[in-house]
């Protein structure tokens, strides 16, 4: 069977974050093609894709991560549960350019919101992986608002969960690749006080790194939450890597394996 790889595209990445429901477009059309090039060289990929500002901005004002409560936005929702409905919607207009991208890149794509197929948060969330599984066809799922049993009633499963669960559980998966924006990986110092000589190039447990984590938007953990992501997927055996999606012909590099600036997670050595 051909290699898998897993591609998790940073919400801050493909959008504008600080701009409700803005896309990147060039930077997204770039990405896409590279994800197609390097299909065309014999891997299949799925893809997973953050919030950015189709998510983070609303989820943030009415606290969805916390689940329900007496939370009040100031956005035009009502309520809660109208605040769910546009962000599951404003995740599903998301998808949809991200599918629109790649299918302009030559690539055939399918789309499984998981606030249809998924309960619970982290990574011990329940729900079949198998359509996930790529083949000829490219698998486009992504970070959302998804049901929580209990009094909560819902929260917000990260598509950094996804990508470790997808990783570890999908047959055949070779490589993780998580393309980021504003920093060429893991980084010692915070992206504005970084040199080159910052960036962690393989990461080992010793390492201490800094990451801005948007405190103001984001809700689902930001750097630390990919790094404790990214260390669990390399001790499954599985080859993960950082890299910055603004820089042209990293993420194809990263995908194919070939030398590239970025930050590893090596699987453990054997013997």
């Amino acid at each position: 069977m051909p290699p898998v790889v897993v591609v998790k595209l940073g919400g801050g990445l493909i959008t504008e974050k600080a701009s409700m429901t803005t896309v990147h477009e060039d930077r997204l059309n770039r990405l896409a093609r590279e994800i197609a090039a390097a299909a065309r060289q014999g891997v299949r990929v799925l893809v997973v894709h953050g919030a950015g500002s189709f998510g983070h901005l609303r989820a943030k004002a009415w606290r969805l991560s916390d689940g329900r409560s007496d939370a009040q936005g100031n956005d035009g929702c009502a309520n809660q549960d109208e605040a769910v409905e546009r962000v599951r919607e404003d995740m599903m207009l998301l998808a949809e350019h991200v599918t629109q991208a790649l299918h302009d890149a030559g690539l055939a794509t399918s789309m499984h919101p998981p606030h249809r197929w998924a309960v619970g948060l982290g990574t011990n969330f329940v729900g079949d992986l198998q359509p996930l599984q790529p083949g000829d066809v490219t698998p486009v799922t992504w970070g959302d608002v998804v049901p929580v049993e209990g009094p909560a009633a819902f929260g917000i499963l990260s598509g950094d969960d996804l990508v470790h669960r997808c990783a570890v559980e999908l047959p055949n998966v070779s490589r993780v690749v998580f393309a980021m924006g504003g920093a060429d990986g893991v980084l010692r110092k915070p992206p504005h006080e970084a040199t080159e000589e910052d960036l962690i190039e393989v990461w080992h447990d010793a390492a201490d790194f800094v990451g801005v984590h948007a405190a103001d938007m984001d809700v689902t953990g930001g750097i630390g939450l990919k790094v404790q992501r990214a260390r669990s997927i390399a001790q499954h055996g599985i080859e993960t890597w950082f890299v910055n999606g603004e820089v042209e012909g990293r993420l194809e590099a990263a995908m194919l394996g070939r030398p590239v600036r970025g930050t590893r997670f090596p699987p453990p050595q054997k013997g």
